[in-house]
């Protein structure tokens, strides 16, 4: 299961995608975001579906690198749709017994919530597979800018940011390899009761505690030895340069937020 969290990995792969602009795919993905929970039905859903499809392909990132992003998060998308399924009542009533009732909108909700949670989880993924750490954060810093006036530790927050993202992948392959460790211990992880399971978790959680806390300090001390003294001076060896793919790209997200604005207006 650790091995199919793909969040924060990067794919360089030569793509119409990945020579994106950042900054404009950080803006998009917001706009993409603001489109699937703008939209309240299914056609809405389906502009965002095919949206997300062409940026898929145009990625040429296999689609089996999103199914892996998705199927850690598959218990919560089945609890989401049954809540939604019971316990929206209105509409037409299709099963009932005692409390539970199954309605016409239950149904409905239900397979809407589940199709915008995939299509955000893909297209948020989206940006991290195609977008290399300190490029992302470059991109973040450049956008937030405009706060530098206000005294706003911009350069910091976007450096956190960076770091996070980086060390997630490792901090994931850190987890798999103590839980291997640990079973071969004897330690019974996957077996037991609910109960049970909670406290063999602390063998696990404490030495990647202590794991995270010693790559932080060396990290640190790394920093520290390289004279890292923030974003003040500091230069870049790429500079972030927009093109007429940029701007192209963003008129055709633009394009498909309206069209699900008006959809969902008249609709």
């Amino acid at each position: 299961m650790l091995k199919d969290i793909t969040i924060g990995q990067y794919f360089p792969i030569e793509s119409v995608i990945h020579r994106l602009d950042p900054r404009f795919k950080i803006i998009m993905t917001l706009i993409f975001i603001i489109m699937l929970f703008t939209g309240d039905s299914f056609i809405c859903m389906g502009i965002s579906a095919v949206y997300t499809l062409i940026a898929v392909i145009l990625s040429r990132i296999k689609f089996k690198m999103f199914v892996k992003s998705i199927k850690p998060l598959m218990p919560f998308l089945i609890i989401t749709a049954v809540m939604n399924l019971f316990f929206v009542s209105d509409g037409d009533i299709y099963f009932h017994w005692k409390f539970i009732k199954i309605t016409s909108d239950g149904i409905n909700v239900s397979f809407l919530m589940i199709i915008r949670i995939i299509l955000l989880i893909i297209g948020s993924s989206l940006l991290t597979y195609t977008t290399s750490p300190i490029t992302l954060t470059d991109a973040v810093e450049r956008l937030l800018s405009p706060l530098k006036r206000f005294k706003f530790p911009v350069h910091e927050l976007a450096m956190m940011m960076s770091i996070a993202l980086r060390f997630i992948p490792t901090l994931i392959e850190e987890t798999d390899k103590i839980i291997s460790a640990q079973k071969a211990r004897g330690a019974e992880i996957d077996t037991g009761s609910l109960t049970d399971r909670a406290k063999n978790m602390v063998s696990i959680l404490i030495p990647l505690f202590i794991s995270a806390f010693r790559r932080a300090d060396e990290l640190a001390t790394a920093m520290e030895c390289r004279c890292y003294n923030g974003g003040e001076g500091r230069t870049r060896l790429r500079q972030l340069k927009s093109s007429p793919r940029d701007y192209i790209a963003f008129s055709v997200t633009i394009l498909f937020f309206v069209s699900v604005i008006i959809l969902n207006i008249f609709i």
